[in-house]
């Protein structure tokens, strides 16, 4: 049976070949000498290994045939209507790059390559183009990179970074990578090592060396392995879209298959690949041993679903079960894995409450209502000024400072030590605070519930209490948005081995909560930390706008080290479209306005969404629409739909991606402003970081196409 080695680009398929397509590959991955598959050799070829295959009667695959030891390889290289698949069979040719032992086709001749040099641009800022100015010249994007000669011409004429990126654009695989890297300001050695390129020495067997060159970490940008025909249909299904599950980049493959000593940190932008990684690991892991428990987790139910979706999607044999502590990969939210914990403990749980609250609650299963901080507080004569006598401060110092200390009553908190908090606090102003901390207790002693991080701190004390735990990995999703809580428990679910805990975060993206500091809850991270910086989702444009949000921020990791930005993409397109106007309807009329151009320009409705700033301005959006004939559906836990156009706050749009993205920016509610305004200035500062984290997440969710609409 042949193996199929499947080209980027021969997935991107025209939707009416999908089904002639996988027809045609399925019968060439069990025989090639099928009949009707007529696998031929063309003449007058560059490449005497380039064959074509009958597809339909008309289009034809141009493809490598590859012999070694005994195997036969087909690498698909591209699906083209008859004439077109003849032309390109015949100035194709695979090889192996001499300079950095990756696979490249030469001789190229497809509408997507450059036909002929770009011409160097005549307004050259500071007199040199851009590779020049960064040092770089022929021989080291030749001699050391391998870049082809016409690419490297091109590249050193380009003038600035949008002129690389656009060069970028036209390549698949390694070429287009190291491009964009250069673009970004790396160094030649700092590529080398990124994607382990070395100097191809030839063994005399011309397609063992192809082979060896296709199994190469960088090669995987642009060619798979095929393992089976569920695999293959999946590839074809999917096309560039789904391209994420296929092909990676060899630094997020290193990440993906490599063992750690201990809990390993991917910290990384939106659309670095994070998530990707993590999904990738957690199929590497069940595959790796079938008895293996798997935790994937995240901050909410719709992103663990996210989650579970693109582990079916990215191989639906692996096992994903139901219930904690069995084989296979669980995934969940994190409170959904709290409230596991707590349903399972039995009598035992009486234990883990006294522990971390000094009492017990009879309705443990039960969630604290959201007003009971409010009613707390209205229920104590305090002299706390409005500033520390609010929700926001009382749920985190809670959060943040009692539950993760096991703290019981006003001695343990008038001795406790609060790091991170930014607010002072005297004995006086604690005692003040204990006693509405006392309050909320007592009130949920009377229905006998925990509150969520009460919840997260109970569990992880119910857990330490455990010899055998319960999961062998924990893969965590969107950490940054984890309470210390969550953390002590994520920490109890799983023993202290390598490969335990692996965490992906982004300080930029805390939407929710205050920051955490790993380290303070056993989870040391000290050696084992990296940070992707690639965007695979939004275009340069879009993503300098993202990142103008967060300019002025100044963000902190989860190890207590300040978090730069310095992201890059892979791609191009328009400039953000900035739209103000100066009233609701106006922002209405806009929003509906650009919406409908791009449907009756073609796009599905469902790749189209509109986000905002809350429920409320979300359901007048989408009164708007379906006002102006747009069909258009409110999105909060369900998943968006098919046929409609989402319109869902900036929050719920986390996790998701859109071809092109309506942004109403609106303006905060009175009663927003109102509670700013009560905070302390640490806390109030925290605050707006997190406003320009969601705007950040909220316009990296465009893949192509923003448009943000603003009113004074």
């Amino acid at each position: 049976m042949p193996t199929i080695i499947m080209g980027k680009l021969a997935s991107k398929l025209d939707g009416s070949i999908h089904g002639k397509a996988m027809a045609f590959l399925q019968k060439l991955s069990v025989d090639d000498t099928t009949p009707g598959l007529h696998v031929e050799p063309i003449q007058n070829a560059v490449d005497p290994r380039v064959r074509t295959g009958r597809v339909n009667d008309s289009w034809r695959a141009v493809m490598f045939r590859l012999d070694s030891n005994d195997e036969r390889h087909y690498v698909i290289h591209g699906i083209w209507p008859h004439d077109d698949a003849i032309a390109v069979a015949q100035r194709v040719r695979l090889s192996v790059n001499p300079i950095n032992g990756l696979p490249q086709i030469e001789e190229i001749a497809l509408p997507a390559a450059p036909s002929a040099p770009v011409p160097p641009n005549t307004a050259l800022p500071d007199g040199q183009p851009l590779l020049a100015r960064l040092g770089h010249d022929h021989g080291a994007l030749i001699d050391t990179l391998g870049l082809p000669n016409d690419v490297a011409d091109q590249a050193l004429a380009a003038a600035d970074e949008d002129a690389v990126l656009d060069l970028a654009q036209r390549y698949d695989g390694w070429i287009g990578t190291i491009l964009v890297d250069l673009a970004a300001g790396d160094t030649v050695e700092a590529i080398v090592a990124r994607m382990q390129l070395e100097k191809a020495a030839p063994s005399g067997d011309d397609d063992a060396d192809v082979l060896h060159s296709l199994m190469r970490p960088a090669a995987a940008l642009q060619y798979a392995f095929i393992g089976d025909q569920e695999e293959l249909r999946r590839v074809i299904e999917h096309g560039d879209f789904g391209a994420w599950r296929v092909f990676l980049h060899p630094e997020q493959r290193r990440y993906v298959e490599r063992s750690y000593s201990g809990p390993f940190r991917l910290s990384g932008g939106a659309g670095t690949g994070k998530t990707v990684v993590l999904v990738h690991r957690a199929r590497a892991l069940a595959c790796r041993d079938p008895q293996v428990r798997i935790v994937l987790t995240t901050f909410t139910t719709n992103l663990a679903e996210a989650l579970s979706d693109s582990l079916t999607q990215l191989d639906p044999r692996v096992p994903q079960t139901k219930a904690l502590g069995q084989p296979g990969v669980h995934v969940t939210g994190v409170d959904a894995l709290a409230s596991a914990v707590l349903r399972g403990a039995g009598s035992s749980l009486s234990f883990a409450m006294r522990e971390v609250l000094g009492e017990e609650r009879s309705a443990p299963i039960a969630r604290t209502v959201g007003t009971r901080w409010r009613e707390a507080i209205e229920s104590v004569d305090t002299s706390l000024s409005p500033e520390l006598a609010n929700e926001a401060f009382l749920s985190t110092e809670y959060a943040h400072i009692v539950l993760p200390n096991k703290v019981h009553d006003e001695a343990g908190y008038l001795r406790v030590r609060r790091p991170g908090r930014g607010v002072a606090l005297d004995r006086a102003k604690r005692s003040a605070l204990w006693a509405i901390i006392a309050a909320y207790r007592a009130q949920s002693r009377i229905d006998g519930s925990l509150d969520f991080t009460e919840a997260a701190a109970v569990a992880a004390a119910q857990l330490a209490r455990q010899i055998d735990k319960p999961a062998d990995h924990v893969l965590v999703d969107e950490g940054q948005d984890l309470s210390p809580s969550h953390w002590q428990l994520l920490r109890a679910l799983v023993g202290e081995h390598p490969d335990d805990l692996f965490i992906a975060e982004d300080a930029h993206q805390r939407i929710y909560g205050s920051r955490v500091v790993l380290g303070r809850y056993g989870i040391a991270i000290v050696g084992r930390s990296q940070r992707l910086t690639l965007n695979y989702r939004t275009t340069a444009q879009n993503l300098h706008y993202a990142l103008s949000l967060i300019d002025s921020g100044q963000y902190v990791d989860l190890e207590d080290q300040p978090e730069a930005t310095g992201y890059r993409s892979a791609r191009t397109g328009p400039a953000p479209t900035i739209k103000s106007v100066d009233s609701l309807s106006d922002e209405l009329q806009a929003v509906a306005d650009h919406v409908r151009s791009w449907l009756d320009a073609g796009d599905a409705p469902e790749t189209v969404a509109v986000l905002v700033q809350d429920r409320f301005h979300r359901d007048r959006v989408v009164t708007a629409l379906n006002e102006h004939g747009i069909d258009a559906r409110a999105v909060d836990r369900d998943r968006p739909p098919a046929g409609r156009v989402p319109v869902m706050t900036m929050h719920r749009a986390k996790g998701t991606e859109f071809s092109k993205v309506v942004l109403a920016a609106g303006r905060p509610s009175p009663a927003e402003l109102a509670r700013l305004e009560r905070l302390d200035p640490a806390e109030r500062a925290d605050a707006e970081l997190r406003t320009q984290s969601l705007r950040y997440v909220a316009a990296t969710r465009a893949r192509d196409e923003l448009v943000v609409v603003t009113r004074p």
